[in-house]
């Protein structure tokens, strides 16, 4: 049984967000195993990291205390998950959104772990009450939602399980805090958890506003970035409401009424049609930054992880 006396992080899945959790905990100066079912994988994973840790070392963005050369020490890669767990403290799950390859990842896990090490996955979306059900850890087990890309951006979604034990939390939340992200707790599982359920309400009014032709797509992201934005990087929208009036209880008699008469006209869920798709795909937004990844680069960069007995054909 694997024991977590030794205290190394253990990261399940050598993808994108994988390769991002594992620069974090190395930037903590935790030692880091990187597991992946294919050897390859965890080479280029590997590679991936050193040549991004390099190049964040020059730019004077590379976080925590140690050289890049320091944190690439701390960091390894394991094909074998049993000896990956061997020594964890902490094991962040970051295989594909699929929740029968999470299930049975969470099955091996559960049986070769101790009762200290915790189990945290990264899923987006999966209910905690799923993804953990039946495990004799559950105590132990927790989602940690990263937002990507997560080395750049700090926030982390804590959701537990009905059964999660209330330490498992404030360790969860305590790690995270030492590895310089911003944890916030949920104190039950919903579904989208927080962060996507706000991202929804404002996708789906965007789309609705391009659809019914009442601005264009480029006009209506200018709203977000030289607008809500602008704010929302600062402050959220309850502390909006308490400073735009006297206090929440002032905000609410003033604009209550009007905010509910908007809110009345905002109709069923879009239906998300490929000819507004199409329209948005007409009208490119101005470039932020490097090119998007080809669609090529993008399986390149998701994980394969299976673990050992499971059956091949996922990415």
């Amino acid at each position: 049984m694997a024991s977590s006396a030794a205290g190394c992080v253990v990261i399940v899945g050598s993808g994108v967000i994988g390769r991002s959790w594992a620069m974090l905990f190395a930037g903590g100066g935790f030692q880091v195993k990187l597991y992946d079912i294919e050897q390859q994988q965890i080479r280029n994973a590997l590679e991936s990291i050193r040549k991004e840790m390099k190049l964040l070392e020059q730019a004077g963005a590379l976080k925590g205390s140690l050289s890049a050369e320091e944190q690439l020490c701390l960091i390894s890669g394991c094909p074998n998950i049993q000896e990956a767990v061997e020594g964890a403290m902490h094991i962040q799950e970051c295989v594909p959104e699929d929740l029968e390859l999470k299930k049975k990842i969470f099955a091996q896990l559960d049986s070769i772990v101790d009762d200290r090490v915790i189990l945290s996955s990264s899923t987006s979306c999966l209910m905690p009450s799923k993804l953990f059900a039946g495990l004799v850890h559950v105590k132990q087990c927790i989602v940690a939602h990263p937002v990507n890309p997560p080395y750049y951006i700090p926030l982390v979604e804590l959701v537990p399980h009905p059964e999660t034990a209330p330490t498992t939390v404030d360790r969860t939340h305590a790690l995270m805090k030492k590895i310089g992200q911003c944890p916030m707790r949920v104190q039950k599982e919903v579904a989208g958890f927080v962060l996507n359920r706000l991202q929804y309400a404002i996708i789906s009014e965007a789309w609705r506003l391009v659809e019914e032709g009442i601005v264009s797509p480029s006009d209506l992201d200018l709203v977000m970035s030289e607008g809500l934005g602008m704010r929302y990087a600062f402050i959220g929208p309850l502390e909006t409401m308490h400073l735009n009036a006297e206090g929440m209880l002032s905000y609410c008699d003033r604009y209550s009424e009007g905010m509910k008469h908007v809110l009345k006209t905002f109709g069923p869920i879009p239906e998300f049609s490929r000819a507004t798709a199409e329209k948005v795909n007409q009208e490119p937004a101005p470039p932020r930054g490097p090119a998007p990844a080809t669609p090529a680069e993008q399986r390149d960069s998701m994980n394969t992880t299976r673990g050992p007995e499971l059956e091949p054909g996922l990415s």
